[in-house]
């Protein structure tokens, strides 16, 4: 049965009614949870940036479901750090946390004043975060000197069992690289024979775990209105993923959509007041045999999609795959 699960995005609202927006979904029948991790957002007009790792331990006091994050260490954060943070999440709530660990982006790296390293050097440094990660995770005490750095590091407090480590990956080359050391993948919506490709890239590498899917969406009682709501919100999404990773700035993702039209974003997602439409969209992508799927609508106002979805979407979408 397919994982239905709600993702909560920093940028968008404050952290107070992230808050309430997930425990909404939990009462509503979302399976799970998501989040993302953000030094800043990617539009001056979202407005907002809450520290995940604050939030999670909220959320995760707050409901009885798991919850999952999208993180970056090697620059914004030490991967001892982040490896400390996740253990004590994962001794607390055992079996319901996990991370998705990518290279990042320069709009949440570049606060350290640290140059911001070509692709090829962010893969590498994801390599070594990874192994750090997963020694420290493990018990060990750990010391490196390559790109990543640690004297004599050990974690304390461990949970019993180690968090799931996953992938971010949107490219095949992602997901296959990712085979090595993930415990799942996250990608994000993509055209059906794209994400088959991603999915099919990191399974025959030997990846193991869950794949999840994570979809943007505007709906809203009307076509108009769901289309100015992504058009306001999520136009950022038209920045090609080689571009995105660049942009130091909201003010640069701005300026560099600024000419975007409705039309033009409603090309990369659905915008629209058809649950039917939504519905299926998320079963063609349930269907190729993800085992969940996190739906993110892209407006600042949750409460009415969360109800219109949780009784709507939800029952039929859980039951592909059955």
């Amino acid at each position: 049965m397919t994982i239905v699960g709600f993702h909560a995005s920093h940028e968008q609202l404050p952290p107070s009614r992230l808050l309430d927006a997930v425990k909404l979904a939990e009462t509503a029948g979302f399976d799970a949870a998501m989040c993302s991790d953000h030094l800043e957002p990617w539009s001056v007009r979202q407005g907002h940036s809450g520290y995940a790792w604050s939030w999670l331990g909220a959320a995760l006091e707050a409901t009885r479901f798991s919850l999952g994050v999208v993180t970056a260490p090697g620059q914004r954060y030490h991967p001892a750090i982040a490896a400390q943070k996740i253990a004590t999440l994962g001794e607390m709530y055992p079996g319901r946390f996990w991370a998705a660990i990518g290279s990042g982006e320069a709009v949440n790296e570049h606060v350290t004043g640290d140059p911001w390293p070509e692709k090829e050097e962010r893969d590498a440094r994801l390599a070594e975060t990874v192994d750090v990660m997963r020694r420290l995770l493990a018990g060990e005490e750990v010391t490196a000197d390559g790109l990543i750095r640690v004297d004599r590091g050990r974690i304390w407090s461990l949970p019993d069992v180690p968090p799931p480590l996953f992938a971010a990956a949107v490219s095949t080359e992602t997901a296959r690289d990712a085979a090595a050391w993930a415990d799942g993948i996250i990608t994000i919506d993509q055209s059906p024979d794209v994400l088959r490709e991603v999915m099919d890239a990191y399974r025959e590498a030997g990846g193991h775990g869950p794949v999840a899917v994570q979809v943007h969406l505007s709906w809203a009682p009307t076509d108009e209105e769901a289309l100015a709501i992504a058009h306001d919100q999520w136009r950022q999404s038209l920045v090609p993923a080689h571009l995105a990773w660049e942009l130091a700035r909201p003010e640069e993702f701005d300026e560099r959509t600024a000419d975007v039209t409705p039309e033009q974003v409603a090309q990369t997602l659905i915008a629209s007041a058809d649950i039917a439409r939504h519905l299926d969209h998320l079963a063609r992508i349930a269907e190729l045999g993800v085992d969940r799927v996190y739906l993110h609508h892209v407006g600042t106002e949750q409460d009415a999609f969360i109800h219109a979805f949780g009784e709507h979407v939800l029952p039929e979408l859980k039951a592909v795959g059955r």
